[in-house]
């Protein structure tokens, strides 16, 4: 693994109990488009990058709900602090992977990103959402300005992380996830390679 928290299983288990909360809420608030009783309508998640053991049974499966009245049936998505939308790797190897590759050497990256399966050529998809689309998005714009100074676009996600401290601990991991689980949503705008 390239930091511990990866191989953690307290870990992923947390991140599994915030979502089943946020979860949790959305499914009391109801539909948000005619407040229609919401029923639970999991979808299956394959989930590269981290083992199945460390993962547990949750993670095969993204939190999802689906409107019971007759004529509405619209799915609703709660935000997410496990994953970043459709993408088969954890928010956290995403966030993590690339911040960590950021000033190393093309090898020393491949090396690392081969340790969790990440290809170079997935790992530079997943650098261009960070520097190129996710700045240019309305989302990134506003939230950004919490920050001050900001974190800085080319820089990213490094400069991210270090707004909310030194990424070695689960609590800093954690609060840039909650700050970025508005990209889990399946309408987040997503580069072109989003199963990635």
């Amino acid at each position: 693994m390239c930091h511990p928290l990866l191989a953690d299983a307290s870990f992923w288990r947390h991140l599994q109990r915030l979502d089943e909360q946020v979860a949790e809420e959305a499914r009391s608030a109801g539909c948000p488009h005619c407040q229609g009783v919401l029923h639970g309508a999991r979808y299956p998640r394959k989930v590269f990058g981290v083992a199945r053991g460390l993962l547990g049974e949750g993670y095969a499966s993204r939190l999802s709900f689906c409107c019971a009245r007759e004529g509405c049936r619209r799915r609703t998505t709660p935000e997410s602090v496990r994953f970043l939308g459709r993408r088969v790797f954890p928010g956290a190897v995403v966030l993590l992977l690339v911040a960590l590759t950021q000033d190393l050497s093309r090898r020393r990256r491949a090396r690392l990103g081969a340790r969790l399966g990440v290809s170079e050529r997935t790992l530079e998809r997943w650098r261009r959402w960070w520097r190129s689309t996710l700045p240019a998005t309305p989302w990134w714009c506003a939230a950004r300005a919490r920050f001050v100074p900001p974190p800085e676009a080319q820089a990213l996600p490094a400069s991210l992380l270090a707004r909310f401290g030194v990424p070695t601990s689960a609590e800093v991991l954690i609060a840039a996830l909650r700050f970025l689980a508005p990209c889990s949503l399946p309408s987040f705008p997503t580069c072109a390679e989003q199963r990635t």
